[in-house]
């Protein structure tokens, strides 16, 4: 499993941040960055909120990138500037199932989902209650809100 040190989590996440200013803005939806590291520390896959489609979650968008069997997502983190999505429309995978699905054992988030959209978001708690390692980098929850200044005040 690739497990960097706190600066290169910091530098992933950045990026991150920076792939979500590219988000066309929605009135109601989140704009999110996201990537994938391989076990060796190189980028395998990225991806915006709306890069795809309207309705595409930035690590749906990451995710489509590869192969669902790629044996390098069993080493893999996902860094992802909002909690993965644990509800989505009936015809919408959540995102942290199909991280589950992909088998990345560790995935690292700028800041937790607020109820501004879903009123308790749990992608974290499923993901961790799964095996899967989550780290939250709460130094960069303001440069993740920032982003989404279109959504007004975000606790």
């Amino acid at each position: 499993m690739y497990t960097p040190d706190r600066a290169q989590d910091l530098r992933w996440m950045q990026r991150a941040i920076d792939l979500s200013a590219l988000c066309p803005p929605a009135v109601g939806a989140y704009s999110v960055g996201a990537i994938i590291v391989g076990e060796d520390g190189t980028e395998l896959a990225s991806g915006h909120s709306r890069a795809t489609g309207s309705r595409d979650h930035a690590e749906e968008v990451a995710l489509a990138q590869l192969a669902p069997d790629d044996p390098r997502l069993a080493g893999a983190t996902i860094y992802s500037t909002l909690e993965p999505c644990s509800q989505r429309s009936a015809s919408r995978t959540p995102c942290a199932q199909r991280i589950l699905a992909a088998s990345i054992p560790r995935v690292v988030i700028a800041w937790r989902e607020p109820s501004l959209f879903v009123d308790n978001c749990i992608g974290y708690e499923l993901l961790l209650e799964s095996g899967v390692v989550v780290a939250e980098l709460s130094e960069l929850a303001d440069a993740a809100r920032a982003v989404n200044s279109h959504l007004g005040r975000l606790a």
